[in-house]
């Protein structure tokens, strides 16, 4: 990269140390801050607008952390604060383009005819164990519903 570009996003690279080859991500955006010209260009305006999106990312981000074990989307909305990190800080989009690169990469291998094969056989042989599990549990001991309990 050249470093007396002019290009906002290219400065933003190089002083992260972060190394893209452009002509391998072409549908991708440079690193750095999205933040507006006029903001970019205030320090301290600037620096109010990243702590900004850092408590609004980190407030998503923790809300994802606690739906993992109660019912919620988990995942996606963590997801979804990295996103708005991303929207400022460099690491934050490197780390969505490593995820979405291993997301494309097992979506690959899952579209793979022999890999599909062998799920769809897995996924059978599965079923047939547990249906013949269940065949042997009920067989020993009954169905017995719940609601039609007798007292003794």
């Amino acid at each position: 990269m050249n470093t007396g570009s002019n290009k906002p996003g290219e400065a933003a690279v190089a002083a992260h140390g972060a190394t893209v080859d452009e002509s391998e991500h072409q549908g991708e955006r440079e690193l750095g801050s999205r933040a507006p010209e006029f903001i970019k260009a205030r320090r301290a305006l600037h620096l109010s607008w990243q702590v900004g999106v850092f408590v609004v990312g980190l407030a998503v981000v923790v809300a994802g952390i606690i739906m993992l074990p109660l019912p919620g989307p988990g995942w996606v909305v963590i997801f979804g604060g990295m996103a708005i990190w991303a929207t400022e800080f460099v690491w934050a989009q490197l780390v969505l383009r490593w995820t979405k690169r291993k997301v494309t990469e097992a979506a690959q291998r899952a579209l793979d005819p022999k890999v599909r094969r062998r799920n769809i056989i897995l996924t059978s042989v599965g079923l047939v164990i547990i249906a013949v599990l269940a065949g042997i549990y009920l067989w020993k001991f009954g169905l017995v519903m719940p609601w039609k309990i007798e007292d003794q």
